[in-house]
């Protein structure tokens, strides 16, 4: 647990509370973003509904995270009267969405159209080419895509300050108040307590490194593409 001032402790709880969030986050925004991207790029590419959609997910890409914790705690917390891990995953979930719907969308979009056409001429149907042919083709992109989602939530510290907040103690519960390694750093580095500082450090190395490492394997799956 994070300890008291002066105190041994570690980070073992904000490491649990981002591992957590981040974790869910991604399984419930990637989804979400793959399926939105498929109906962009193979279903309805230049309607008024696609329009909307990509003129929305363009705000929210270029909206600060700051924005969207505020967002989250206006309709969340403020409704629930508590931070909760539950409003942190859905602030960290707004993030992932608009970058997995991106990425999908243009990769997708690189897929020759002559791979689709030979997949009808055999009689196959619209959902067996997406689902054999052309996600198939564009999948290094999207994992892609959705590895370097995780690396932006995994260090986003203004969402989380107006959603989940902190914990000082270890709670798996997501109805309270959860760490999380950005916000204890933030709160760590600001502290005059030297033992709370060497742990910010600690903190920020772990993400560098996390970050790091997914960065890194995404170019990696991207080397393979090609």
């Amino acid at each position: 647990m994070t300890p008291a001032p002066n105190d041994p402790g570690g980070l073992a709880n904000a490491i649990y509370g981002s591992f957590l969030m981040v974790i869910l986050a991604t399984f419930v925004g990637a989804p979400i973003g793959i399926m939105a991207g498929i109906y962009l790029a193979e279903f309805n590419t230049k309607g008024w509904l696609a329009n909307t959609t990509r003129f929305v997910n363009d705000i929210l890409l270029s909206a600060p995270s700051i924005v969207i914790g505020l967002f989250v705690y206006a309709v969340v917390v403020t409704r629930f009267k508590s931070f909760s891990g539950y409003a942190g995953i859905m602030a960290l979930t707004l993030i992932v969405i608009p970058v997995v719907i991106r990425t999908t969308e243009n990769m997708l979009q690189l897929v020759p159209p002559g791979l689709r056409e030979a997949a009808y001429a055999l009689g196959a149907p619209k959902w067996k080419v997406i689902l054999s042919i052309t996600m198939r083709s564009a999948r290094a992109g999207v994992v892609t895509g959705i590895l370097l989602a995780v690396a932006r939530i995994a260090g986003e510290t203004a969402p989380l300050l107006f959603t989940a907040l902190s914990n000082q103690f270890w709670t798996s519960s997501l109805s309270e108040p959860m760490a999380s390694l950005p916000v204890t750093i933030f709160k760590f580095a600001m502290s005059p307590y030297e033992n709370w500082q060497q742990l910010a450090w600690s903190g920020v190395f772990l993400i560098t490194v996390a970050v790091l490492a997914l960065n890194i394997l995404a170019r990696v799956l991207t080397r393979q593409k090609h």
